[in-house]
């Protein structure tokens, strides 16, 4: 993938982590320290030739529940493929260039709280656009 791409980005989703398509430290290895990699279980922070990878998690707990959350705020009365589209968006703008220069694609799990409250407050935002949300007056 590294000859197609400056920095290939793999997601490595099967679980467990004995199943996985490939471990962090082979996405790292074979792509010369260059990918961005997500797994669908926790793999161990890699260190090579003084790079420290960190890889990150991709799983449905950076978006169902912050997704449940914003609906439940906001009493959307249906939840359409744009409030996930919304909060995918949402997520994507909190990757910061530290994560990325360690090889991460998410934000860091341990910060999952925070990261959800404000994917979710983008969620009741789109809501509130789509003329959606039952929850009156619509604040801010």
């Amino acid at each position: 993938m590294s000859k197609n791409n400056e920095r290939p980005v793999i997601f490595a989703l099967s679980n467990p982590t004995s199943k996985s398509e490939c471990s962090a430290e082979e996405a790292y290895t074979w792509s010369n320290n260059k990918a961005v990699f997500a797994s669908g279980s926790p793999f161990p922070t890699y260190e090579k030739d003084g790079h420290i990878f960190e890889p990150g998690q991709g799983n449905n707990a950076y978006i169902f529940p912050a997704v449940a959350l914003g609906v439940m705020c906001c009493g959307s009365i249906t939840i359409p493929d744009e409030l996930f589209l919304q909060a995918a968006e949402a997520l994507s703008g909190l990757v910061s260039e530290s994560d990325l220069a360690v090889g991460r694609v998410y934000p860091r799990l341990k910060d999952i709280q925070e990261t959800s409250v404000k994917v979710a407050v983008s969620v009741i935002e789109k809501a509130y656009e789509l003329n959606l949300a039952t929850v009156y007056p619509k604040t801010g």
